[in-house]
């Protein structure tokens, strides 16, 4: 009886823990978002309360925290929130951060707070003032309890790196981190966990292409799914569900069908799902189940293993820069609704870093059509906006002409 009773309470307390985890909802903005976005502006009023919500706002990551501050407290007050700056950033002038980390007010009064929101600037400013050496600070303990308490933490760019329990701290470029150029100690460490312990979340994903750093960091760090926010846009995380929100979407990638060949000296990856989950789509973590919004269920679904398939996109490209900006989605795009089955193309670097210890190694990218390959389009938000659910994806590390091409002499 006695180990039964321990049994229960040891399931009691992991009960707790993980009711804990998802009490509150995580924003994770991908970064330059607009002050007039009020999908994303109004959603992280509306999580925190509504008109009079408190809001405390962290610019520690920035690099001028009283501009940057100033600009998150304005967007959040036409917005009905009563925001207000947390003095709480390396950065600011004529502040000891030592001493208001200490201040009991100051912590009572962000503890007290709605919704917490950490802006942009480097995501280790963040990470080492509120969690030194890995250590929660008093402050950090503060802002737990507003989430804990089911309040909203939101974070745009560095603020939406500090989101999952790893982030990238300072990392090289995407294809120095595809031929694994790691720098030991600066490139990862510990983030927030906001958005649990499963979730490995990135920001300025498609316009910076960033599937190039995201997809070796998932494997090193034994993540199974990962999610980059585009610019502009924002997810919403409650529990295990996710919306997409804002200006476009952001790429869900699982990696529990995934293999390496660990007898290639790069980076490789075969079967790899990616979808991309337009705004309004949403997603069930736990069960993997993805659903295209409102709109778009409205409009025929896309499938090219349909009998009656039949492809709107008559274009069959070969991507030079996979890496490029939104090339990615463009080509899952084509995958979909396209004629072929399967979109191939190129991550290398034309002109070599001086620093590039493998200057001629590129990558080729192939995305084909599995089962459950299956899409949406609708134009009915003024776009063409698509939404595109279980494309596969390789990688693989390839040879590269150095230079790679050669003008063609006179004769």
């Amino acid at each position: 009886m006695a180990l039964m009773r321990f049994l229960f309470r040891l399931l009691g307390l992991l009960l707790c823990a993980a009711a804990s985890a998802h009490a509150g909802t995580a924003i994770v903005i991908g970064g330059a978002l607009k002050s007039d976005n009020d999908a994303v502006w109004q959603r992280v009023v509306t999580e925190a309360g509504g008109n009079g919500a408190y809001i405390a706002v962290f610019a520690t990551a920035a690099g001028n925290p009283e501009r940057s501050g100033a600009q998150i407290v304005a967007a959040l007050a036409r917005r009905g929130a009563v925001a207000e700056l947390v003095p709480v950033a390396p950065r600011l002038r004529d502040v000891d951060l030592a001493t208001q980390l200490a201040d009991p007010v100051l912590i009572a009064k962000v503890a007290a707070a709605r919704g917490v929101f950490f802006s942009g600037g480097a995501q280790a400013l963040i990470v080492d003032t509120l969690q030194p050496g890995g250590e929660p600070s008093e402050m950090l303990k503060a802002i737990r309890q507003v989430f804990d308490r089911g309040g909203v933490i939101a974070g745009t760019s560095a603020g939406a790196a500090i989101m999952s329990r790893m982030m990238f701290r300072d990392p090289p470029d995407n294809l120095q981190i595809l031929k694994g150029q790691w720098r030991e100690r600066r490139d990862f460490d510990r983030g927030l966990g906001f958005v649990g312990p499963e979730l490995f979340v990135d920001q300025h994903f498609l316009r910076r292409g960033r599937i190039g750093r995201m997809l070796p960091a998932m494997r090193a760090l034994g993540y199974r799914v990962g999610i980059g926010v585009e610019e502009n846009s924002a997810i919403v995380v409650k529990g295990d569900e996710i919306e997409v929100i804002g200006a476009r979407g952001a790429l869900l990638v699982e990696l529990g069908d995934a293999s390496s060949d660990e007898r290639l000296p790069y980076f490789n990856l075969r079967g790899a799902q990616l979808s991309y989950l337009d705004r309004g789509d949403r997603h069930q973590l736990k069960t993997g189940v993805s659903t295209p919004a409102p709109h778009k269920l409205r409009e025929p679904r896309i499938d090219p293993a349909a009998p009656d398939f039949k492809p709107f996109l008559r274009t069959s490209d070969y991507f030079l820069d996979m890496l490029g900006d939104n090339t990615l989605v463009t080509a899952m795009v084509q995958l979909l609704d396209g004629t072929e089955p399967e979109v191939r193309g190129l991550a290398f670097r034309a002109r070599p870093r001086p620093d590039d210890l493998a200057p001629d190694v590129g990558f080729e990218f192939r995305l084909y059509r599995g089962p459950g390959l299956v899409g949406w389009f609708s134009s009915a938000l003024g776009s063409d906006d698509y939404t595109v659910l279980k494309a596969r994806l390789d990688v693989v590390p390839v040879r590269m002409a150095t230079p790679l091409f050669t003008p063609i002499p006179a004769h």
